[in-house]
């Protein structure tokens, strides 16, 4: 028990030094970023795109806030704003989709699946869904009724005080990473020496293999659609690294949870915006099953056609 103990504590120690050093400047600079004329300027360039959403101009403020910061500051600025009911859903459902993208992106490549990969897919189905709810919907005219959300925030004056919430908010991400990534390390090095682990992949296994995922990649899509991301970025380094999950499998794991993540969270903080959350739900849960299932199909074709053709080629050299 002692040895699990320190193997795990050792595990998650050196995993939250890893995604920290992500974290960290990551957090400091996009802190700081909102301060400056940038994300004005981003939101003053798309202002007039958000028409092909179905949306007001005033939607910019949120969607940019939601992908360069978190969900929370979407949310904060949703309910800065008037909007229609039907507006909040389709905020809500492209934020869904996409949202902390230098964050949640950054940890997710030290998998080892490009970055820009990520960052596409997760962009272009937010995108696809504003598009296709705001076509296909064509209720929800009455003005959205928040809950007890109301916008808040202390703006610092001067670069000092920005610097100094840049670094305050920085160190309570990597902090908040550490206090949830190693009690979560110990309980998975604990599963693994005491062969639960195996117990639950199997369990699972017939959700991974409709997926087109080996067994061992289970713990995986688990802890991503748990506790999001971010911060199953840590079990999906160690399955690489001890459970022997093959690139293709990660990278299909990681495809299927940019889709749909942290389900439960990024669900119910929705709530207090008075709009349907189980539509929310259901369609990011469907989406990242048919797209990982279109994806494992051609890439499974893929190494058919490439098997064959070095079977060919070895079998003209014999001959």
């Amino acid at each position: 028990m002692t040895g699990t103990l320190y193997r795990g504590l050792q595990q998650g120690g050196s995993t939250v030094w890893m995604l920290g050093k992500v974290i960290f400047p990551v957090t400091l600079l996009v802190t700081i970023l909102q301060f400056t004329p940038v994300l004005p300027w981003l939101i003053e360039i798309l202002t007039p795109i958000m028409g092909i959403f179905g949306l007001s101009g005033e939607a910019a403020v949120p969607l940019v806030l939601g992908n360069f910061l978190s969900l929370y500051a979407g949310i904060g600025a949703i309910v800065s704003f008037e909007f229609t009911v039907k507006e909040v859903f389709i905020m809500a459902m492209m934020l869904s989709f996409s949202h902390n993208l230098f964050i949640e992106s950054a940890v997710a490549s030290k998998v080892g699946v490009k970055w820009w990969l990520i960052v596409g897919i997760r962009i272009g189905l937010s995108i696809l869904a504003g598009i296709v709810i705001n076509l296909a919907w064509s209720g929800g005219s009455e003005q959205a009724q928040y809950g007890m959300i109301e916008p808040s925030g202390i703006i610092p004056s001067g670069w000092s005080e920005i610097i100094l919430q840049g670094f305050q908010t920085a160190f309570t991400a990597v902090l908040q990473l550490a206090i949830i990534v190693i009690p979560l390390m110990i309980i998975m090095q604990y599963l693994r020496d005491y062969g639960w682990l195996n117990v639950f992949s199997d369990k699972f296994a017939p959700v991974t293999r409709m997926l087109g995922m080996e067994k061992n990649t289970s713990m995986t899509l688990v802890a991503g659609l748990t506790i999001g991301l971010a911060y199953g970025a840590s079990l999906m380094i160690q399955a690489v690294k001890e459970d022997g999950v093959s690139r293709k499998d990660m990278c299909l794991a990681l495809i299927f949870l940019v889709s749909c993540h942290a389900v439960i969270e990024d669900t119910l903080i929705f709530i207090p915006l008075g709009i349907p959350v189980w539509p929310l739900l259901l369609i990011r849960l469907i989406t990242a099953v048919i797209l990982t299932m279109i994806i494992a199909y051609f890439w499974r074709q893929y190494e058919i056609r490439k098997r064959r053709e070095t079977a060919n080629e070895h079998s003209y050299h014999t001959f």
